[in-house]
């Protein structure tokens, strides 16, 4: 435990909360991909499916950590998990966010051609994930991270002059 610590220079146990949510939510992910493909099968195969997926997982997880690393300005190691954590809650409640909104608009894909639909969507979904990912970044205490993120991605949007 030791040597974990000292690896993702974490000081306090509270600390450690942010890698175990780590990997209990790329186990679930693993394990709801498994069982999307395998739900027909025997429970031990899903189980070896989502294993498997979990190491692939975790290997390129590790792996964007690397490349990261240098190029977000973090204090501390375990902090990038924390923002990991936050990317993969925003992506998912944007969609959970922008269903309703979408539905509330009148926007089917019943009465609309599937790609104005899906463009639409995409459109909604995007802009609730620039409020969503300010809003969990300040939830998990890295607000100035995702603030100088969110500007930089409205800068490449075309947004300079509302930002500056």
């Amino acid at each position: 435990m030791k040597q974990f610590k000292e690896r993702w220079e974490i000081q306090e146990n509270w600390q450690l909360l942010f890698p175990f949510l780590g990997i209990v939510g790329l186990l679930y992910s693993s394990f709801k991909l498994a069982y999307k493909f395998t739900s027909d099968y025997h429970l031990a195969f899903t189980v070896l499916v989502t294993l498997a997926l979990y190491f692939v997982f975790f290997k390129i997880t590790l792996f964007l950590f690397k490349k990261l690393e240098n190029k977000w300005v973090v204090d501390y190691k375990w902090e990038m998990i924390r923002i990991f954590i936050v990317f993969a809650i925003t992506g998912t409640s944007s969609l959970f966010v922008g269903r309703p909104i979408i539905k509330l608009l009148g926007i089917t894909k019943e009465n609309l051609n599937p790609i104005v639909y899906w463009i639409l969507f995409i459109i909604i979904g995007l802009i609730f994930y620039q409020i969503l990912l300010v809003f969990f970044g300040w939830l998990f205490g890295q607000f100035q991270f995702f603030w100088t993120f969110e500007k930089k991605m409205l800068r490449r949007f075309g947004f300079k002059r509302f930002i500056d």
